[in-house]
């Protein structure tokens, strides 16, 4: 059975996406712990960063690129914006297929 993310991916499991392309696909966090939280993920199943290999680097840096366009549609840009990846259990990953996590959107301190 394929994973969570990549059944996403295939759209056999639901999730409110709000970008795709022929590699990436984005979707909202179902416990978003910010105003924005996305996960932007490859389509193709990698599990890990620990399983990248130098044939995946661009499309890593889609990841990266994707985040950027994303930033500047929903005008975050100049206000910030964190993107994180989680790498193993000990890291942080709960679901094994590489996902970036985009949040912004906190109110800055007066």
């Amino acid at each position: 059975m394929a994973c969570l993310f990549c059944q996403i991916a295939e759209k056999t499991q639901p999730a409110d996406i709000v970008y795709e392309d022929e590699d990436v696909i984005v979707f909202k966090d179902i416990a978003p712990k910010a105003p924005i939280h996305v996960l932007i993920i490859p389509k193709q199943h990698l599990a890990t960063v620990n399983d990248i290999d130098d044939v995946h680097i661009p499309l890593m840096g889609q990841l990266f690129a994707t985040a950027k366009r994303l930033a500047e549609q929903w005008s975050i840009a100049e206000q910030g914006y964190r993107l994180t990846v989680n790498v193993g259990r000990g890291g942080g990953q709960v679901i094994d297929h590489i996902h970036m996590h985009m949040v912004s959107g906190w109110k800055r301190p007066v």
